[in-house]
């Protein structure tokens, strides 16, 4: 990865500096100062995470709250990317700032393959912080285990009416709306904070907006503001995309209503969103609370005939991406265009609190000016059936090129097959941002190597297996 790397911030350097920076619409908006010593221990932030689950980014109509708060007093992402986009491997690269083929979780049922010592709630909860855990944790991590690193915990089994949790350790059956027990349960935790000095650790992940995208009641019939598509939708014409895109038929119709569906999913996170601003207004503890929202992948409607995500499609990977911290200088509602991705997660939250990882991490701190002039995505296919290959893409602001591969990975992530490239895509993004033409489709090797293409896949090569 082509990363620009300065010296690390410190948060006490950081503070005396950002203030203007901040303020103004310079990118990146968050300032690079010199390195300073370790953050002290009464001044360190309490982090609120919240991670949601499906939430492409063409979601705002649901989430103004959240915008309010995130957007208009702190940084808004517009490149925000996953890394994998799918739900276990992208919640790990956002525990451990790892990417996927490092951490070991390839697939849903690969959970356990993560290294939980390489997790931010190991180094949070080691550095004396109150952990919290409320909602999704890990796809394929058994109910009854208890999340490793957690002291307080509300751990669902996915859905969203009167399902099954384990509650610091009790599995039992809470009636009700996931998303606004997780809310409740939340303020519980945020509550304790009158009482318990520690900083503290909130990761708040809702169910929504998976499917089956079940709203609360109280929005099950929301009229949603109408949609008619973009140019990927349906897109008629699809032969030069991979098989399993040709044989897509999803329509118009079917991404309307599964949008529809999301968006209803969400007003119950945004309520919750603006449920947590007012209760730190009222403990004192917004401004010195580092709080970061994101979704774990996006999500197709209907974009190239397909719903859902795991695919090198823009709608699949780009996510929400929001980060608030007043007391950081990051509270004057700035526009941050660095590519940025959920493996920063990690590294920024220990630069904030001043520990330095022991294991090694592939993302930034976004704290500091780096700025890296591509992306890694990459997928696998779990078991051998199934017409969609594994595939890895090199993602920029203006380009993207992707190969599919002749392999596979059995439940616990392990890789199988020969490797072999089986499919090639490029996609000139400034004039083709609906990847509607192929330009590798029937491209001669001069024009391979007009595109750059050779170096192109030199790069991806190299950064799968770095």
């Amino acid at each position: 990865m082509s990363v620009n790397d300065r010296p690390p911030v410190s948060r006490r350097g950081f503070l005396t500096t950002t203030a203007a920076v901040a303020a103004s619409a310079a990118v990146p908006a968050i300032a690079q100062v010199a390195a300073g010593g370790p953050v002290a221990a009464a001044t360190r932030p309490n982090i609120l995470l919240i991670v949601t689950d499906d939430q492409p980014e063409q979601t705002n109509w649901a989430i103004q709250k959240t915008i309010a708060w995130l957007g208009g007093q702190g940084v808004t992402f517009p490149e925000g990317h996953v890394t994998t986009p799918l739900c276990a491997p992208s919640r790990s690269s956002v525990f451990s700032g790892r990417y996927a083929h490092n951490h070991g979780v390839r697939n849903n049922g690969a959970s356990a393959q993560l290294d939980q010592s390489t997790t931010v709630q190991r180094y949070l909860k080691q550095a004396g912080y109150r952990t919290g855990l409320f909602g999704k944790y890990l796809n394929s991590w058994p109910l009854a285990n208890n999340p490793p690193h957690f002291e307080d915990f509300a751990l669902l089994q996915p859905g969203y009416v009167d399902a099954q949790w384990n509650v610091n350790g009790t599995v039992q059956t809470i009636n009700g709306y996931t998303t606004n027990i997780i809310k409740n349960r939340t303020l519980g935790f945020l509550d304790k904070a009158a009482t318990d000095t520690r900083p503290w650790f909130a990761y708040v992940t809702p169910y929504a907006s998976h499917e089956p995208n079940t709203p609360a009641p109280a929005y099950a019939n929301t009229a949603v503001p109408a949609w008619n598509g973009r140019p990927s939708v349906p897109e008629n014409d699809r032969s030069d995309k991979p098989a399993y895109v040709k044989q897509a038929t999803n329509t118009l119709a079917d991404g309307q209503a599964q949008r529809q569906r999301q968006l209803r999913t969400l007003l119950s996170v945004d309520d919750a969103v603006q449920a947590f601003k007012d209760k730190l207004s009222a403990l004192g503890q917004l401004n010195n609370t580092l709080v970061i929202y994101i979704g774990d992948n996006g999500y197709q409607w209907a974009d190239h005939g397909l719903l859902g995500k795991g695919t090198p499609y823009s709608p699949a990977h780009e996510v929400p991406f929001y980060l608030s911290w007043p007391a950081g200088g990051l509270g004057a509602g700035t526009t941050d265009n660095r590519i940025v991705a959920n493996i920063d997660i990690a590294p920024t939250i220990l630069d904030a609190v001043g520990i330095t990882p022991t294991h090694s991490v592939d993302g930034k701190s976004l704290l500091t000016g780096f700025s890296r002039d591509h992306i890694l995505v990459e997928w696998w296919k779990q078991g051998s059936a199934g017409v969609k290959d594994s595939w890895a893409s090199y993602v920029a602001k203006n380009k993207q090129y992707v190969e599919y591969y002749d392999l596979y990975t059995d439940a616990n992530g392990k890789e199988f097959g020969t490797g072999q490239k089986s499919f090639r895509e490029y996609y000139d993004l400034v004039n083709d941002p609906y990847q509607l033409t192929n330009k590798l489709y029937q491209a001669t090797p001069a024009e391979e190597t007009s595109l750059g293409i050779p170096a192109l896949a030199q790069q991806l090569a190299t950064d799968r297996a770095s």
